[in-house]
């Protein structure tokens, strides 16, 4: 029986007892992570996992870290803690896929106010629901009490997550050509970006968070805390199917600052406007904040959260793929010869 205690440190504000209530409550959670590379418990000094390399000669590991961003107000407005967590993974796990390696396992910071137990477990059970949908276990993390540094009802979330890849099977953005057809694979609302500008455009609130908005179908507050879509499935089966050249995860920066990253100088991505599927939260934030186009498609994923390079030839087996895994995918454009990055036209 852990018999740690400290009246002194409580009376300053971090109350040791609550860590480990905390990590009781969200071992349930965790537990639905477990793979059978896990062979440490949560509560050592590090998490540790074997890598089964079976079919792969030269592995190399790819790293990934990342928070949620300013979309945690959000959930501090509504009071709803389960779902960040999930933003937190995906953030991370779809950064390491783009260059085609597999999330292995993940491990989370959780810096808050004041440890309530029952909130950070809420937050865990989001970070394992993202694993789950990514494939990978949560072996570890930290929970920290920052009393005076932030207040006692906010946290801070961040992740981060290593995957293994083939070095033969790392994509090599170099090998694309003008006439490469560019697929866009849905997201499922914002994500985790922009959140600073939706924020002021809205100027949110309890009540206009509660507001249910027609053109959404929900409520203002639901649609934008709505978790960003985690493409491990989606894209592992697409990698299976059809040599993908390159992949960009459409994050902060949108889509002149992401596409750009997975393409040679010589080559740019155009764009059809009008084959962009623009979800309508997006209309409505453009709209309410008098953003110009140009400004949404620099800050926001505007529906699209990856975008996939690939042969002319390799198209419908392409998007036939990614929704066997249950994504939705359609074309967006192609790659032209130019050094313009992108081209929306």
């Amino acid at each position: 029986m852990n018999n740690s205690f400290s009246e002194s440190y409580k009376k300053a504000g971090v109350d040791v007892t609550a860590g480990y209530k905390a990590v009781e409550l969200m071992k349930q959670h965790i537990a639905r992570t477990t793979l059978p590379g896990c062979i440490s418990g949560i509560g050592g000094f590090g998490g540790l996992f074997e890598l089964d390399m079976t079919g792969i000669s030269k592995p190399v590991l790819v790293s990934g870290t990342d928070g949620v961003g300013t979309k945690i107000k959000i959930a501090f407005i509504m009071d709803k803690h389960d779902t960040v967590g999930i933003d937190c993974v995906a953030m991370c796990v779809n950064d390491i896929i783009c260059c085609g390696a597999k999330p292995q396992f993940f491990l989370d910071y959780i810096a808050c106010g004041k440890n309530i137990p029952e909130k950070i477990a809420q937050i865990v059970s989001g970070v394992a629901e993202g694993c789950v949908q990514a494939g990978c276990a949560l072996i570890g993390g930290e929970t920290a009490e920052h009393p005076g540094l932030m207040p006692e009802d906010e946290y801070d979330l961040a992740g981060f997550s290593v995957g293994v890849v083939d070095k033969d099977k790392i994509l090599q953005p170099d090998t694309q050509k003008a006439g490469d057809v560019l697929i866009a694979i849905k997201s499922s609302g914002v994500h985790s970006n922009g959140f600073s500008l939706v924020r002021r455009v809205f100027d949110v609130n309890e009540q206009k968070l509660n507001m249910y908005v027609d053109d959404l179908g929900a409520t203002l507050g639901e649609t934008l805390l709505t978790p960003t879509r985690i493409y491990v499935k989606a894209v592992m089966s697409l990698l299976d199917a059809v040599k993908v050249k390159s992949i960009s995860h459409i994050t902060g920066g949108g889509f002149y600052e992401n596409i750009p990253r997975s393409l040679p100088k010589n080559l740019s991505a155009k764009i059809e406007r009008n084959a962009v599927q623009i979800l309508p939260i997006f209309d409505l934030i453009a709209r309410c904040g008098n953003i110009p186009e140009r400004d949404m498609f620099n800050t926001f994923n505007m529906g699209v959260g990856m975008i996939v390079s690939v042969d002319k030839n390799d198209v419908d087996k392409a998007i036939a793929a990614v929704k066997a895994a249950g994504e939705d995918a359609y074309v967006l454009g192609e790659l032209v010869e130019s050094e313009d990055g992108v081209i929306i036209c």
